[in-house]
């Protein structure tokens, strides 16, 4: 490609850039922040310093200012912060001051437009070869699950790549916030969520959008990132027949997923024990991811989540860790793939 056409691309892709621009055009980069006139860069192993001038912070602010009237939406004096999506995909957050003590701050999450390979995973160390035969076993075997983690730990990576892997002639639907998942699967519907318009209208939801998804015949439901009531609709869902679902939700370790899904399910009105009941026959996995002490992102443990008849409870119990091989629920696994006839991986223990 000529030095023109791509400059052209990469000025069409993100209008408004400025300075910003080669950032975002970096396959490589994941996050890119502005503290003021400071830019920092995340390219995958933590956050470091960039030497990029961005001018004064009254530069800064008309940056922010522009890409966010390029999204569409409103940063000001009376709405002096704003979430946006501009129109490759990359989400928006800014902040003007005085809200932003030593502003105005920006926050870009880019996306990858094109989905890892299983294979890639393990060849970049985010999942061992033992790992990966686990997780092909789990979408094969059409358990739903969950993808866990921190903020920046590749949930929504590791998320697209197991959609990769459903069957050809399956439908998944999607129903993100903001549009982020590109999995190299064939047959791939999509809902993004639209927030309100500047007179306050127009806003629809992501509890609107599953049950929007649930008429259009999925095989494969799958919500980008639970955060609110729309866990109520996708547990609902999930006890209807629609196997095989998934999504990414934040916890710092597989032990709080039940707890978060409570307190979300409380959002919508749900009590705990009736929580507690649907998260039993819904949902059976959970793939946990954390960052290293390299900054590298980790597929850490495999869990299933089963009921303590103690408690009325469901509890995230380990199946497969990173550095221990098999834990306590590997037999429990293993038998709940073997049922539906798939083969047990060697992680696992093999044949029940």
């Amino acid at each position: 490609m000529s030095v023109l056409p791509l400059a052209e691309r990469i000025r069409d892709e993100f209008p408004a850039a400025g300075p910003l621009t080669p950032l975002l055009a970096d396959p490589a980069v994941t996050d890119v922040l502005v503290n003021g006139r400071h830019v920092w860069v995340d390219r995958g192993a933590g956050l470091v310093r960039a030497a990029v001038p961005v001018g004064t912070p009254e530069d800064v602010r008309r940056l922010a200012q522009r890409l966010v009237a390029a999204a569409g939406r409103r940063l000001d004096e009376g709405c002096p912060f704003a979430d946006a999506r501009l129109p490759d995909g990359t989400r928006l957050h800014a902040v003007l001051p005085p809200i932003a003590v030593d502003g105005p701050y920006l926050s870009l999450r880019t996306f990858r437009q094109r989905a890892f390979a299983l294979g890639e995973l393990v060849a970049g160390g985010t999942v061992s070869a033992a790992g990966a035969e686990i997780l092909d076993a789990i979408v094969a075997a059409r358990l739903a699950y969950l993808v866990t983690g921190g903020t920046g730990a590749g949930k929504t990576t590791v998320l697209a790549t197991l959609l990769g892997l459903v069957p050809r002639d399956e439908r998944i639907v999607l129903v993100e916030d903001a549009a982020e998942l590109r999995p190299a699967h064939p047959h791939v519907v999509a809902l993004q969520a639209r927030t309100s318009n500047v007179e306050g209208a127009g806003e629809v939801g992501l509890r609107s959008l599953v049950r929007q998804a649930l008429r259009m015949r999925p095989d494969r439901l799958v919500i980008g990132e639970c955060r609110g009531t729309e866990v109520v609709d996708l547990l609902g869902a999930l006890n209807t027949g629609h196997e095989g679902g998934a999504g990414t939700l934040h916890a710092n370790n597989p032990g709080d997923v039940p707890a978060r899904l409570e307190a979300l399910g409380l959002l919508g009105g749900v009590p705990r024990a009736a929580l507690h009941a649907q998260l039993a026959a819904a949902l059976q996995v959970v793939v946990h991811l954390c960052r290293t002490a390299q900054r590298g992102r980790v597929v850490e443990q495999v869990c299933l989540l089963l009921p303590d008849s103690r408690r009325g409870l469901v509890v995230a119990v380990p199946a497969w860790h990173h550095a221990d091989g098999a834990g306590p629920a590997a037999a429990a696994l293993a038998a709940l793939v073997h049922r539906r006839g798939i083969p047990v991986p060697p992680g696992l223990g093999g044949r029940p």
